[in-house]
């Protein structure tokens, strides 16, 4: 299948190489919001060498790998069908790595426990689309993090047809098991930024705090 490259500028060193696909699903691109969590990541808001990451939903892996060339030791996961992009991209740009990166199958909702245990970070980007996908992958969030697990949620704000509720009522869901902080825009990368696109910093509820 035909592919084309976008490159990701960083701020040290040349730029990642991430190979995309002319045709196939919602992950053969490099969407705006991973471009805006990949270059968050580059700010150093959140410490990453020999962290522990997995990243979620990862696509072309553009988020994953930038984690990876920030020291992190990170497993990429998407559904089967996405393996081979995955592996392509990490092999393009292994020479910038140094942490880790690995690609690994995992579907929403189905059992995590090769991954446990919990990593010190979890990163999505533009996970919320699909109604039907909300309660896995609430599911699989709930089974994955531990308490000190942050999970970085990047998102595009969408108007058109059934995405505002789809999104109200993931972070409807979302608030019953864990806290939200909403990270400033100024706080985003100074390039790398838009009014539309948004990063969420959750946590696990801590259980024995008062209400």
């Amino acid at each position: 299948m035909a592919g084309f490259v976008r490159e990701l500028e960083r701020r040290a060193g040349p730029a990642l190489r991430l190979e995309q696909r002319a045709a196939g699903g919602v992950g053969c691109v490099v969407w705006d919001a991973a471009l805006v969590l990949a270059k968050f990541l580059e700010t150093g808001a959140c410490p990453l060498a020999r962290r522990h990451v997995l990243e979620l939903g990862a696509g072309t892996g553009a988020v994953g790998i930038m984690a990876a060339t920030l020291g992190a030791n990170v497993t990429v996961t998407d559904l089967e069908e996405l393996q081979e992009l995955l592996m392509v991209n990490i092999e393009n740009n292994k020479h910038l790595v140094t942490g880790s990166v690995r690609a690994k199958v995992l579907k929403w909702g189905e059992d995590v426990t090769e991954f446990q245990p919990p990593p010190d970070y979890i990163l999505m980007a533009d996970c919320i689309y699909y109604e039907e996908s909300l309660e896995p992958l609430l599911k699989t969030l709930r089974e994955l993090t531990g308490p000190d697990t942050c999970v970085l949620c990047c998102y595009e704000q969408r108007t058109v047809g059934k995405n505002p509720e789809i999104e109200r009522k993931y972070f409807e869901l979302l608030q019953r098991d864990f806290e939200l902080e909403k990270i400033p825009l100024e706080r985003h990368d100074e390039e790398y930024r838009s009014e539309d696109i948004h990063i969420v910093s959750i946590h696990r509820k801590h259980r024995n705090s008062p209400p």
